[in-house]
């Protein structure tokens, strides 16, 4: 683990480096809640982020070299891609093969249809860790740790209306996950 945090230091801000340990520690208290591994919760919540020291061309780039579909909604907010392109740098930079950890890394932004138990931890964690500070985040901690199926959706809907008054493109994936959450749930 120390020489996965020494290689994302020097990839990512201090502030994103920050941020990635606060996710990563929420992350662990989450699996413990809810039995999962927490060992898995602790190294995708500390590497989510590795590509967010991206600027929007090499994030585009980087989504091409790896096979990445660019579509409109991405090609218009290339940063939707760093959980993508993300997952791909922690196989190569990082030797993480372990696929439900590299799942939950390429989600933990738009979520998707039927997440598994940590694609919900590391899309929750990174919304409440220690350092997020908006409205309505305190309802959410106490929520992820209540019911994190709820938390999830309250999330999806938070971020839904963000995106709708910011007049931006909606990912398509964030609308199967929060329609996947109010059928099976």
């Amino acid at each position: 683990m120390d020489s996965i945090q020494d290689k994302l230091k020097n990839m990512i801000s201090v502030e994103r480096y920050n941020h990635s340990i606060g996710v990563q520690e929420t992350a662990i208290k989450l699996a413990d809640r809810y039995g999962a591994n927490s060992n898995k919760a602790s190294i995708a919540g500390l590497v989510h982020d590795c590509a967010k020291g991206l600027n929007h061309d090499e994030m585009l780039k980087a989504a091409k070299k790896y096979g990445i579909e660019v579509n409109d909604v991405t090609k218009s907010q290339p940063g939707l891609l760093h959980g993508p392109v993300g997952s791909c740098m922690a196989r190569e930079l990082f030797s993480i093969n372990d696929e439900e950890v590299l799942h939950a890394i390429w989600y933990h932004t738009t979520g998707c249809r039927d997440m598994s138990l940590l694609d919900k931890i590391i899309y929750i964690a990174d919304y409440i860790e220690p350092s997020r500070d908006f409205k309505g985040v305190d309802k959410l901690r106490a929520a992820a740790f209540q019911d994190i199926d709820r938390a999830v959706l309250l999330a999806l809907d938070n971020t839904i209306k963000f995106v709708i008054e910011k007049n931006q493109l909606l990912d398509l994936l964030t609308i199967e996950a929060r329609n996947f959450m109010l059928v099976n749930h």
